[in-house]
């Protein structure tokens, strides 16, 4: 039985014209995502389908927990036909779960292979798989160009040599950019021993840590050699987005704890938070930088996986929280009100808050020149489905610009997750779809190409200026 056909997920005529004519083709601009430098540069290949479908995949890891599959046949040590054979038992009972979406458009798009996987079928589909990647060299770079990935920027840790990036740049068989992005995340850490850890190795990079503003210097220079190699987004994964004030003295009390390894308060966290935005927003706004942040995880919230597997094994979920208005606001503000706020996207990972980030983005978007400075991020993680989809583009169009959205990013460790930007294309094409044939958006083929097209590619690509091209 075919089920991805050309028409999948496309419910009207608009639809399936919007997206054959307009989205499928464009090129994709993958601005966030966590796949492996190294193996980028070393041009892995893959001879396993189980190495490349469910290595690190913790969204099948956890439909197979809740299937009732033993821990070996998912980060174990059973063999990889046994791991596949439990995932094709799993999938059959994922119906409605975008899994059952997704793996079954990278079976079509990278494997060429249409049947449905079963539990009957997994031996059979495990040997095809198998050889379609063993006849056609499937490789990461293959896989990367074969989706018409124009630019892929990865996720790096401040103290990164960034080798492998400059190794890829050197590669001129190979036309997609490969970019790093600076992701401080340990920084913020001064609660936990990681921080300790993570200023000791700034330290011996740059030979300045001693007071908190040594430490913004020190950080500045990582900015400036992430900057002399290409990159020009930061990134930040927040718990919960917080605005504190503080004095200098607070700062450096919270700062010797923090390098003492000494209990920090909650309040003492936030501070510290507060200080860190403000300081690197200076040097990403005049760097002309885009800055990130993804907040609303709870993590590890399993203390007996977390002892047995260790982190980002799937056991994060969605977080709450008190007064994000308040915070997110204040957070935006002493940044505008002090002449420093950078081009900023935001992703909230609890879709309960996309009408307050909504609406506090709109407060500042006062930079003439810059279309929606300020962006409401993609759904993603738990709101990477349909509905989480089409509740975060319905309310970036009630309370900012839908003509202005950057699109679609995969956010993914995964080579084959460029499936991802299809599906989001199609439900974007059905969405406008709908509304063209409700009367709601006028049957105008200038104004419908423009918008799908832009969200698919254009507007990341002017956003970010990254890429050169027309």
């Amino acid at each position: 039985m075919q089920f991805i056909t050309k028409d999948f997920m496309l419910h009207n005529e608009t639809a399936c014209s919007l997206y054959h004519n307009y989205a499928k083709h464009m090129p994709i601009y993958d601005y966030h995502c966590h796949l492996d430098p190294k193996q980028i540069c070393e041009n892995t290949h893959f001879d396993n389908i189980t190495d490349l479908w469910l290595g690190g995949d913790h969204y099948k890891w956890r439909a197979m927990r809740a299937q009732g599959v033993e821990e070996r046949y998912i980060t174990g040590d059973a063999l990889p036909k046994e791991k596949f054979q439990k995932w094709a038992e799993t999938l059959e009972n994922t119906v409605s779960n975008p899994l059952y979406h997704w793996s079954h458009l990278e079976l079509k798009m990278y494997f060429d292979i249409d049947s449905l996987l079963t539990r009957d079928n997994a031996d059979d589909i495990y040997e095809r798989a198998n050889k379609y990647l063993e006849t056609h060299h499937v490789t990461t770079q293959s896989l990367i160009q074969s989706s018409n990935v124009a630019l892929i920027c990865t996720t790096d840790h401040p103290n990164d040599d960034l080798k492998y990036h400059e190794q890829i740049k050197q590669q001129k068989d190979f036309k997609t950019a490969v970019l790093p992005a600076f992701r401080p995340d340990d920084l913020f850490k001064v609660d936990q021993p990681v921080f300790k850890e993570f200023i000791s190795q700034l330290e011996e990079l740059t030979h300045v840590i001693a007071t908190p503003l040594a430490l913004i210097e020190a950080m500045t220079k990582r900015i400036d050699y992430f900057h002399e190699h290409g990159g020009r987004l930061a990134d930040h994964g927040l718990e919960e987005v917080h605005y504190a004030p503080y004095t200098t003295e607070d700062i450096q009390a919270i700062f010797d704890k923090g390098l003492k390894g000494e209990s920090v308060s909650r309040q003492e966290k936030f501070q510290f938070q507060t200080f860190v935005l403000y300081e690197l927003s200076k040097a990403y706004y005049e760097r002309q930088w885009v800055m990130q942040i993804h907040f609303g995880a709870i993590r590890n919230n399993n203390t007996r996986a977390y002892e047995q597997l260790g982190p980002d094994a799937g056991f994060d979920s969605i977080r709450d929280q008190e007064n994000l208005a308040y915070h997110l606001n204040h957070t935006l503000d002493m940044m505008e009100r002090n002449g420093h706020l950078p081009k900023t996207i935001l992703y909230n990972l609890n879709p309960v808050y996309n009408d307050i980030v909504g609406s506090t983005i709109a407060n500042f978007q006062t930079e003439p020149g810059i279309r929606s400075k300020i962006q409401h991020g993609a759904g993603w993680w738990f709101n990477d489905t349909k509905q989480g989809m089409l509740r975060q583009m319905s309310s970036l169009a009630d309370q900012g610009l839908i003509m202005h959205f950057v699109g679609m990013l995969t956010d993914s460790r995964s080579f084959i997750s460029y499936s991802r930007h299809d599906y989001f294309r199609r439900i974007l094409c059905t969405w406008i779809g709908e509304q063209v044939e409700s009367g709601e958006i006028p049957n105008d083929s200038t104004l419908l190409k423009r918008l799908v097209q832009d969200v698919c590619y254009n507007n990341a690509f002017h956003y970010f200026k990254l890429i050169e091209g027309e």
